[in-house]
């Protein structure tokens, strides 16, 4: 089971409140299906300067394994105010934990209204369904 202390998002970001603001990453199953277990086919990772504006739903960078480029989609509208500068060098990093060091960005949101985004159960249940 995923953490339940986050909501996640059907495109395998998840947003964790932070105080006043909002932490997003990926999943580990974003990252096994971009690596299939191995962290070295992480090849790129591209995040954004802190000072964008983004929408809930819009791309805020990139992530590239040797088999797959792959949107990151912000979850919530707002304000970055952080990048997790250790992300674009040590790629490794988000893959061993993607739940803690392995956040992205930090957002402060227009609204900290969480509800359009899924709960763990919701999550592990979108991820068993065959799309």
């Amino acid at each position: 089971m995923r953490p339940d202390d986050r909501r996640y998002a059907s495109s395998h970001e998840w947003a964790k409140q932070d105080g006043d603001t909002i932490l997003v990453g990926i999943t580990d199953f974003a990252i096994e299906e971009l690596c299939n277990g191995n962290v070295d086919d992480l090849v790129y990772c591209d995040l954004p300067e802190a000072g964008r504006t983004v929408d809930a739903g819009e791309t805020f960078g990139e992530i590239e394994s040797v088999k797959a480029v792959s949107d990151l989609l912000s979850p919530v509208a707002g304000e970055i105010v952080e990048v997790n500068q250790v992300i674009e060098a040590h790629l490794e990093a988000m893959a061993q934990d993607p739940w803690g060091k392995g956040w992205m960005i930090r957002i402060k949101p227009t609204s900290t209204d969480l509800s359009h985004l899924m709960d763990a159960a919701g999550y592990e249940e979108h991820i068993a369904t065959p799309h």
